[in-house]
Order: C-alpha cells, then sequence, then structure tokens
C-alpha cells in the first residue's frame, strides 16, 4: 500500500464533490476504479430498548474525513466501550465516504524536477474515499445507559481526537415509552 500524504492536504473542502461510480452503468463513470474504503463496521455493541441516554459526535466545522481516521475514531471508541460498558452500548457510525480524493503522483529526489510535469496534467489518479462533513452534522451516534455517562462521554472524545477539525459532544435522556 501507498504511503497516504497527510490529513491537512485534503481536509478542506474547496471544489465540487467528485463522486460518480456507477455499477449499472461503468460507461458513464467519470472514475474507472473506485478506492476500497477502510470502513467495513458501521453499527457496533448491543441493540436494546432499554438504553436512557442518548449522545452525538457533532462536528463545528466544514471538513472531509478520510475513511481510514472514521475506521480509527471508531475502533478507538468501540474498544473504550467494549473494555468499559461490556455490550452495554450501541455506537453507530452516522456518516459515510462518498468523495473519491485524487493525488497526483510526484517525483522526488535528484532530477525529478526534469520528470514532473508540474501543473500540466495535474487531475491525479483516485487514492482514496471521504466523507464530507458539513457543520453540526452527526459523525458518531452513541445510545447507552444513564450511569455511564462518563465513560460514553470519554469514547466520544477519544473519537474526536482521531479526526481533523473540532467536534461537540451533545448529551439527551431518552424518554421511556409509555
Amino acid at each position: 500500500m501507498s504511503k497516504l500524504r497527510p490529513a491537512r492536504s485534503v481536509r478542506g473542502i474547496l471544489s465540487q464533490s467528485w463522486a460518480r461510480y456507477s455499477v449499472k452503468k461503468p460507461r458513464k463513470n467519470y472514475i474507472k476504479s473506485l478506492p476500497h474504503t477502510s470502513l467495513n463496521v458501521f453499527n457496533m455493541g448491543m441493540n436494546r430498548p432499554s438504553y436512557d441516554l442518548y449522545l452525538t459526535l457533532n462536528s463545528d466545522q466544514h471538513v472531509q474525513l478520510r475513511s481510514n481516521s472514521l475506521e480509527a475514531a471508531r475502533q478507538v471508541a468501540n474498544k473504550h466501550l467494549e473494555r468499559e460498558l461490556v455490550n452495554n452500548f450501541y455506537l453507530t457510525l452516522v456518516t459515510y465516504p462518498h468523495n473519491v480524493i485524487r493525488e497526483k503522483k510526484r517525483a522526488t529526489g535528484a532530477g525529478a524536477d526534469r520528470l514532473s510535469q508540474g501543473m500540466s496534467l495535474s487531475f491525479g489518479s483516485p487514492s482514496s474515499v471521504a466523507a464530507r462533513v458539513k457543520k453540526g452534522q452527526v459523525v458518531f451516534r452513541l445510545r447507552t445507559v444513564a450511569s455511564a455517562k462518563d465513560v460514553a462521554r470519554d469514547a466520544l472524545r477519544r473519537a474526536a481526537s482521531k479526526l481533523s477539525g473540532t467536534y461537540t459532544i451533545s448529551m439527551s435522556q431518552i424518554k421511556a415509552a409509555a
């Protein structure tokens, strides 16, 4: 696998989305080969109706998140919750990476200036996929019991540390069904 560029090079939403990939009409594709996403699991834990606490991780700014950073955030949150709450939670990753990131391969080393083409032909080839997150959009959703409030908050804080941008954790009580 090739080395990824830093997240700061792709986290900004600077242009239109580039996500045209069709399975039904392959000749209409702008993308000839779609990069694989690192995400396979979106729902973790046990889904029970008895949970009475609802937490969300919301974005404070427009940001683009690569699938590998979403996977790292999911893993760190799930690992902390599994260790502390042992199947007494339900964590959902809400965003899905649709946007294709293109990178122009650059030559480095001696004589690279003679080999590279600069900005001419700078379209690039697909390298990874990312999710475009708007301000206020939910990235993670967590349901658990009210006694585990601090553990749940800490799990979402740990997940936010793996993602570009700033995030807020909002919490609300779930009303019991009458």
